[in-house]
């Protein structure tokens, strides 16, 4: 997929509007040879994807053996609304906590008090993350009205050849 082409669906408003909310689905092969799928929480830079882990979350040896990736971000309402996204994930180990990490958590419900503690206890259980960026090389948005999963898109067309004949 051209650069192009990924940005001008990424910058699509329902695009912008998923890659503003707090979690995805990260996809990876594990350690095992078989296939991991996990929520993780992330934020959108403009032109990358970045979540932090724990610098022994079980999914990093398995990423710097293949970093290639796929995350989903999508809602919870009918029709879904679905941002799909493939990259190969670069692992950054940072010491203490990224500004990422702090902005990424920053819609859940919580009081002014309640994040005061929340941030505090992360900064005295980390003392450094692992950021993973995922750069896009290939996105999807699918909403059901203008663009539909690709088998879908093909019965519609196979439906519409079938009634020509």
């Amino acid at each position: 997929m051209e650069p192009t082409e990924i940005s001008e669906i990424l910058d699509r408003p329902l695009s912008r509007e998923l890659l503003a909310r707090d979690l995805t689905r990260l996809a990876y092969v594990a350690k095992d040879g078989t296939p991991r799928n996990v929520p993780i929480a992330f934020t959108w830079n403009g032109s990358q994807v970045v979540m932090c882990t724990a610098k022994n979350a079980p999914k990093l040896p398995s990423l710097r053996r293949n970093p290639m990736v796929a995350l989903t971000i999508d809602t919870e309402v009918h029709p879904p609304k679905i941002l799909l996204i493939r990259g190969r994930a670069e692992l950054d180990v940072v010491d203490g906590i990224p500004e990422e990490y702090l902005q990424m958590n920053g819609t859940y419900t919580m009081t002014a008090e309640q994040r005061v503690h929340w941030e505090a206890e992360v900064r005295d259980l980390y003392d450094g993350m692992v950021r993973i960026v995922v750069t896009p090389t290939w996105v999807k948005l699918i909403d059901f009205e203008q663009t539909l999963p690709t088998a879908v898109e093909e019965l519609i067309r196979r439906r519409e050849e079938a009634a020509r004949v």
